[in-house]
């Protein structure tokens, strides 16, 4: 054994001025045996030292090829020496163990002298002493795999390595604890790969840049080094989350890399120039000169305010009253009339625009210059009489206990007893209780609250029932009733779907481009109108709509998509890859007549009646759920040409009337097929197809044939006869076209 250890040895003594006092009477008691054993130590004087203030030893003249490393015991057991010879440059004690469990440490490591208290001293034939007082200290702050130190694992175990000199008995007391410690280690390594995965798999970037850290444990040493640089972050709720930054556009986009991500090039839009003034624009619905105006000041770079005199009707008195007309478009830069377009293109022309645009520049805003639109000015929604009803739920909710619980062997959150409703009930409207279970039923039929597994209306005694606003998929994936239940009477669903085709309109003209490709969601997220439609989304939660025609049917909810996808996206953020899509379409919702409606259950549970999506096993409405009751009697293909999810290869966007509902959807399929959704080389023999007609081919057709021949339909007649005819050969070849997920700027 002693051969073995010729080259290289480490001795480690108790010379810390820290050690305790029964230490030192261990070694005057000993003074003869330790004597003996210190002559035997080979040290140059020279090079090795007994530093007495810090009670560190230096390294011998043969330190630079020698690589140890030292535990220290602080506990009331023993400490240990370990000598070896092929580790080099190892700094911390996880790598070491990490390498001894894989195989790679040398088993030329002696235990020796185990001494009574805290001493333990080797015997080397040749070689130097080397203690390390600075990295020991270095070490043991060192977390172990869970975030427990060094010092800590020690202090369980004589030896946290296997010994040749070792006893077996106490090696095996050493073995479960290794075996924890590396359980622990494959068990959070683990986590850390199939996270990446899966983030790898959605294309999702994480904004946290470290893996989280165990509360109540210490972080490892790589969060550690980046904490003074980077600040911890948590989950932010909606009234904090800012999703404009998550919005893509063509500059978060490498260049290089747009072709490989599926990601086409959109033109940079040109930034607005910053002034001090501001430019009003008045407008109206369906004007075509307002349109120009748009386009006009956006090329000129220059930032407006649009004040619509159709959405804000007050406001046609205050244009008279500034030109003496209520014709539109009109222009203001600050108090000064411009005119409408004829006027900006003679001051373009002229050269006088320019000193125009410095004025604005300079100059801010008189108080006799045009206001912009006020929150809920000339808004109906805020009007109404209020529900007395809703005014008995708001004070039950108040006194009441709601609070999780358990039933049929389940738990339920945020319910409440059937028996303290009519005890409530009962005492404040004077009731009898027959009287007031009736008085409870007419509540819940007017979706104020639900039984939590809708075995019934409404009944006495310890039954679980949820508020509208306390079911938790209300509470968590709803976004159209951040406010709780309101308290204004429901109007008529036919009103509600009224408003929000006028309010839609009034967006898709002001902020999207002429053909409906482009939107402008930056500004729509501040805009007024998109306020108001805010507000009128909250009209929904107790609507009824089940005795609706299907044009008002089909109209409405197309419209509700369209803005319902927007909302989304301004929430959410655009979508990275296929788990963030799945969560922008399943899990945004908004409560409508009491249930809850997805993107996806209403593209496919209600206008495709109740088909399933594409590559989905289950139906979105199961065959008991009340919400079927809404959906359609049969699928509409053509629905897939005026739903707009945000992506560039959707259709363009456009409000829908239910008195003219099945014209404007066969102008939209023309509109998207003729536009490159639908396109044929004569020569080749081959057919391009967008994947929307493979995705919801059962909607078009039982074979790819039927489905061509329902799309040539609506090509120009020129196509159609091509297309049929390469069809009738069987020489057609369909190609079907990459789908461009990226967002629709």
């Amino acid at each position: 054994m002693e051969e073995a250890l010729t080259d290289k040895t480490v001795t480690i003594s108790p010379a810390s001025a820290n050690l305790e006092q029964d230490d030192v009477d261990v070694q005057k008691h000993d003074h003869t045996q330790l004597s003996e054993e210190t002559k035997s130590l080979d040290c140059s004087k020279s090079d090795s030292k007994l530093d007495k203030d810090d009670g560190k030893y230096q390294a011998g003249e043969n330190s630079e090829s020698n690589s140890v490393l030292e535990f220290k015991c602080r506990g009331d057991k023993t400490g240990d020496i370990i000598k070896h010879d092929d580790l080099s440059k190892m700094d911390e004690s996880r790598d070491l163990e990490s390498k001894y469990h894989c195989g790679k440490l040398n088993n030329d490591i002696q235990q020796v002298g185990l001494r009574q208290g805290k001493n333990l001293e080797s015997k080397p034939e040749k070689g130097t002493e080397l203690t390390m007082g600075e990295n020991l200290a270095k070490e043991e702050s060192d977390p172990v795999f869970d975030g427990v130190e060094v010092r800590r694992m020690e202090a369980n175990t004589s030896a946290s390595f296997r010994s040749l000199g070792a006893d077996p008995k106490s090696e095996g007391s050493v073995w479960p604890e290794k075996a924890r410690a590396l359980r622990k280690l494959v068990k959070a390594k683990s986590v850390v790969a199939v996270t990446s995965f899966i983030r790898a798999l959605s294309g999702r970037r994480t904004e946290f840049g470290q893996f989280p850290v165990d509360e109540g444990k210490e972080a490892p040493d790589s969060v550690k080094d980046t904490e003074p640089t980077e600040t911890s972050q948590k989950p932010l709720d909606r009234s904090a989350w800012n999703p404009l930054k998550y919005i893509m556009s063509s500059r978060d986009v490498d260049p290089d890399n747009k072709t490989e991500q599926g990601v086409g090039v959109i033109e940079e839009p040109p930034e607005p120039i910053i002034m001090k003034g501001k430019i009003i624009l008045y407008t109206r619905l369906g004007c075509q000169n307002c349109k120009e105006v748009r386009l006009f000041l956006y090329n000129k770079m220059l930032r407006y305010v649009e004040i619509n005199i159709d959405v804000y009707p007050s406001r046609k008195l205050e244009l008279e009253k500034f030109t003496g007309s209520c014709a539109v478009p009109k222009v203001f830069f600050n108090e000064i009339v411009i005119g409408g377009l004829s006027e900006l293109k003679g001051l373009d022309e002229s050269g006088e625009l320019e000193d125009k645009i410095d004025y604005l520049i300079n100059e801010a805003p008189t108080f006799e210059a045009p206001l912009p639109p006020l929150s809920g000015e000339d808004d109906v929604s805020s009007s109404g009489s209020i529900d007395e009803l809703a005014l008995i739920v708001r004070k039950m909710k108040e006194s009441i206990v709601v609070k999780d619980r358990f039933y049929k062997m389940r738990r339920f959150c945020n319910c409440f007893l059937g028996s303290e409703a009519i005890d409530f009930l009962s005492e404040t409207q004077y009731l009898e209780r027959e009287e007031a279970i009736e008085f409870a039923r007419k509540l819940a039929s007017k979706l104020f609250f639900r039984h939590v597994l809708d075995e019934n209306l409404f009944e006495d005694g310890n039954h679980l029932y949820w508020f509208l606003d306390g079911d938790p998929i209300v509470s968590s994936q709803c976004y159209n009733i951040p406010r709780g239940i309101i308290e204004a009477k429901p109007k008529s669903i036919i009103e509600i779907a009224s408003r929000l085709r006028f309010l839609s309109c009034a967006i898709f003209e002001a902020y999207t481009s002429e053909d409906g490709k482009h939107v402008d969601y930056r500004t729509i997220h501040g805009s007024e109108e998109f306020a108001r439609y805010l507000r009128i989304i909250e009209e929904l939660q107790r609507i009824g709509f089940q005795d609706i025609r299907r044009e008002q049917r089909l109209s409405f909810f197309i419209n509700l998509y369209n803005m319902m996808a927007i909302h989304a996206i301004l929430v959410l953020g655009h979508p990275d890859g296929a788990l963030e899509r799945r969560r922008l379409f399943g899990d945004f919702k908004y409560v409508i007549g009491g249930c809850t409606y997805s993107l996806l259950e209403i593209q496919n549970g209600i206008l495709r009646a109740n088909q399933r999506a594409p590559y989905n096993l289950m139906k979105p409405f199961a065959v008991n759920d009340k919400r079927s009751k809404a959906a359609l009697p049969y699928p509409e293909p053509l629905i897939h040409f005026a739903l707009v999810s945000g992506t560039r290869s959707g259709p363009a966007l456009r409000c829908y009337s239910p008195a003219n509902i099945d014209k404007e959807l066969m102008d939209s399929a023309r509109s998207f097929l003729r536009g490159g959704g639908l396109t044929i080389d004569v020569d080749a023999k081959v057919a391009y197809v967008s994947k929307i007609l493979k995705w919801f081919s059962v909607d078009f057709g039982k074979n790819e044939a039927e489905i061509l021949k329902h799309a040539s339909n609506y090509l120009e007649p020129a196509d159609s006869e091509a297309l049929l005819e390469l069809l009738a050969s069987g020489q057609l070849k369909v190609v079907y076209q990459l789908y461009d997920w990226g967002l629709n700027l």
